[in-house]
């Protein structure tokens, strides 16, 4: 029987994988797990994903031993491995889910070429977005490729129809010996675990996720305190869930007849953050540029600074505006930040600090549990106002106000900022109340006291504002 290897990349499950569907079409599927140096090198870059990583190739490598097979794990070039295997094993295919960074892009077309000069077919399957960047851009009616504007991708994305994949491939078992699986010290991580990982514990989260959270999705993604997200973003950027299942999911849930019109919204917001998703991913697809050139083409000349006195202060929470450095503590705690905190966080560093979105986003690598660098630079891009988003102007969060609508009892601050938790509302909500109002707040803990804003808030706005006009104004010009 004719075999293929379906090498694992950030797509460890075995359930609605496009990848896996496509090797089973060509025969006998040999599993095949490859720690390339690049892989090595993103996930040395933050302790929490090397252990996630590592759990989920774990549960992963169980799943397979379950239906009578076995994890082939190597280290090294993934071309030249797997030319070795191929050779090894009469495999005549090799598959794999497509990276859609600029990075990982450019590896998959090494890999393919080495593969195809060795007389084997390759092919790396899109299998990452629920709706993939080719069936949005056959609706466009403009000319050129993949949308810039999210409302008219939106609309092309509704319109498809996502459904899981049966996936129940025959598995080869080979006499080949394989290396041990990945543990998170091989990355420098001192993290050795973060739980136990598998796809149907990762289906059992989000069934209970619609089962009754995400009908109060609408106040959660914005209220810190109010409830919780369906935190899917790790288990998606390594592939523990498909996107397909997920929006099949949100869509049959919103069949309900009996929900509430409110309901209905949150389901219909959730739905629109993962459509979100998909569009950062095509837009990576189709403007390979995007990582590191604004894809805004009148503001690739304009100036941010790559650095600040108190970029230290942002990056540590010590910014002195409570809700921002919340956010940054509960990154650093966990490898996860609420999604209202990360644009309240990312505005703070682009605007008031005036510092390139580009810093920003390689500080939250480092922390960050999710792997997805495309989805990074199209959601920090977009925050700095360089990217998709087609306003007039950058919108800039004013930390208080968003302090005073998104966390008005101080409870997300408290839990994240153990300086302020004594205090009264009013000194969370805007730590220069006190001092505007003459009260006196007492240095209850030493050198360790709640510092004072590192900015004024308002006039750096309007500082950085002014100069967005007239460069931008010339540039156009």
């Amino acid at each position: 029987m004719a075999r293929a290897i379906f090498h694992f990349t950030r797509d460890l499950r075995l359930e609605d994988h496009a990848g896996l569907a496509q090797a089973a079409s060509r025969g006998e599927v040999i599993p095949v797990l490859v720690i390339d140096p690049g892989l090595t090198a993103r996930l040395r870059r933050s302790p929490r994903r090397a252990a996630y990583y590592c759990d989920a190739v774990r549960a992963l490598d169980g799943a397979l031993r379950a239906r009578e097979a076995q994890l082939i794990v190597r280290r090294g070039n993934a071309a030249t491995i797997l030319r070795g295997l191929a050779r090894a094993t009469g495999a005549t295919s090799v598959f794999w889910s497509a990276s859609f960074d600029a990075l990982g892009a450019r590896a998959d077309r090494d890999v393919q070429a080495g593969l195809e000069e060795a007389g084997l077919s390759a092919t790396a399957v899109q299998d990452a977005p629920a709706v993939p960047p080719e069936e949005t851009s056959a609706q466009r009616e403009a000319d050129g490729d993949g949308y810039r504007s999210f409302t008219a991708y939106l609309q092309a994305w509704r319109a498809r129809s996502p459904q899981p994949l049966a996936t129940q491939p025959q598995l080869a078992t080979p006499e080949i010996a394989s290396e041990g699986l990945p543990i998170a010290g091989e990355f420098g991580s001192n993290v050795e675990t973060l739980g136990e990982l598998d796809e149907n514990a990762v289906r059992a989260q989000l069934e209970g996720f619609l089962e009754s959270p995400v009908l109060q999705y609408g106040l959660a993604r914005n209220v810190p305190s109010a409830g919780p997200t369906s935190r899917l973003s790790a288990h998606l950027s390594f592939g523990l869930i498909s996107a397909r299942t997920v929006v099949a999911a949100v869509r049959e849930r919103a069949d309900d007849p009996f929900l509430l019109a409110e309901e209905r919204i949150s389901l219909g917001l959730f739905e629109r953050s993962l459509a979100q998703r998909d569009f950062f991913l095509q837009l990576a697809h189709f403007y390979d540029t995007i990582e590191e050139a604004p894809l805004q083409e009148k503001m690739r000349r304009f100036v941010f600074a790559k650095t600040h006195a108190a970029l230290d202060a942002w990056r540590s929470g010590r910014t002195g505006y409570p809700l921002v450095d919340a956010g940054m503590r509960q990154l650093r705690a966990t490898g996860w930040m609420h999604p209202r905190l990360r644009a309240i966080a990312a505005s703070f560093l682009c605007f008031d600090l005036g510092v390139d979105w580009r810093v920003g986003r390689d500080e939250w690598d480092r922390y960050l549990i999710e792997d997805d660098p495309a989805l990074a630079s199209g959601n920090w891009q977009w925050i700095a106002g360089v990217g998709a988003d087609l306003a007039a102007y950058p919108r800039i969060y004013n930390p208080i106000k968003q302090a005073r609508r998104f966390d008005p009892t101080g409870a997300y601050v408290r839990t994240w900022i153990s300086e302020l938790a004594a205090r009264p509302d009013y000194a969370i909500l805007d730590p220069g109340a006190a001092e505007r109002t003459g009260q006196i707040e007492l240095p209850l803990f030493g050198d360790s006291a709640y510092p004072a804003p590192v900015v004024d808030h308002e006039l750096a706005a309007r500082e950085f504002l002014e100069r967005y006009k007239k460069e931008v104004a010339g540039l156009i010009a």
